[in-house]
């Protein structure tokens, strides 16, 4: 758009220096007729060069002017040329050079799924608010710890599910995909399923801290819409929490709906 802008504003100040030539060429073009009047003076020395007197009064000199004055009006055809020649009509083909700006697609929010139910090793916890990340974080490397043991692959991304919340922590569960049953769990893990069911999925960008501000524009949401959702909350973690600084996360929030 700069672009066009700056080629636009060109034509216009070249449009405008020949319209100062032109007016120019014109206050000027008075001065040509005493150049015609000293025309003569340059012809003079062809009477002179006649010695008989009577050639000085012959008109064969005065004739000669009318070819300085029938070519005087050639400077004053000069500017027509000029004229024509102005270049503004090379504008348009910047405007036809002109592209649309890239179109950014946003974050899902608020878009309706269906959650699929996946076999997963699961590990329950509870955590407090003040320290809630680093909790989910040690359950996530206790799941990894032993599926590579085992030797077992992820089938897809590790998950949190709240299973309660109150105003000094929450329950949740880890969960990690997978698709063959590890062997010796804990007792504090176990095989299961992850939620399934109708949801709405919201996306979150950066630190697990500047949640509340995910949160509470889902509540937000909710309220709008007159939406009745479950009571639990489902996050998954596109960007391994493991591997990624926490200000990179990328996190999509599950809310089933009743």
């Amino acid at each position: 758009m700069n672009t066009f802008r700056r080629l636009v504003l060109a034509a216009l100040i070249a449009a405008a220096a020949l319209s100062l030539g032109l007016s120019g060429a014109l206050a000027q073009s008075p001065s040509p007729a005493p150049a015609a009047s000293a025309s003569p003076s340059s012809t003079s020395p062809a009477p002179s060069a006649s010695p008989s007197p009577a050639a000085s009064a012959s008109p064969a000199p005065v004739a000669t002017p009318s070819p300085a004055a029938s070519a005087s009006p050639a400077p004053a055809a000069s500017p027509s040329p000029a004229a024509s020649a102005s270049p503004s009509p090379q504008a348009p083909p910047p405007a036809a050079a002109a592209t649309p700006a890239p179109v950014q697609t946003a974050d899902p929010f608020g878009l309706e799924t269906t959650l699929e139910p996946k076999k997963v090793v699961m590990v329950k916890g509870t955590a407090n608010w003040d320290s809630a990340f680093d909790t989910l974080i040690d359950a996530f490397k206790a799941l990894n710890t032993l599926l590579d043991k085992q030797g077992i692959k992820h089938a897809g991304n590790s998950m949190i599910v709240y299973t309660s919340t109150d105003d000094t922590g929450f329950t949740f569960l880890a969960e990690i995909p997978v698709e063959q049953d590890p062997k010796n769990l804990p007792k504090d893990m176990s095989i299961g399923k992850s939620p399934e069911g109708k949801a709405l999925k919201f996306v979150h960008r950066g630190s697990y801290d500047n949640m509340d501000n995910t949160y509470e524009a889902i509540t937000n949401h909710l309220d709008d819409k007159r939406l009745e959702a479950k009571d639990t909350f489902i996050e998954e973690y596109l960007t391994d929490p493991l591997k990624t600084a926490e200000d990179k996360l990328v996190i999509n929030v599950f809310v089933p709906l009743k």
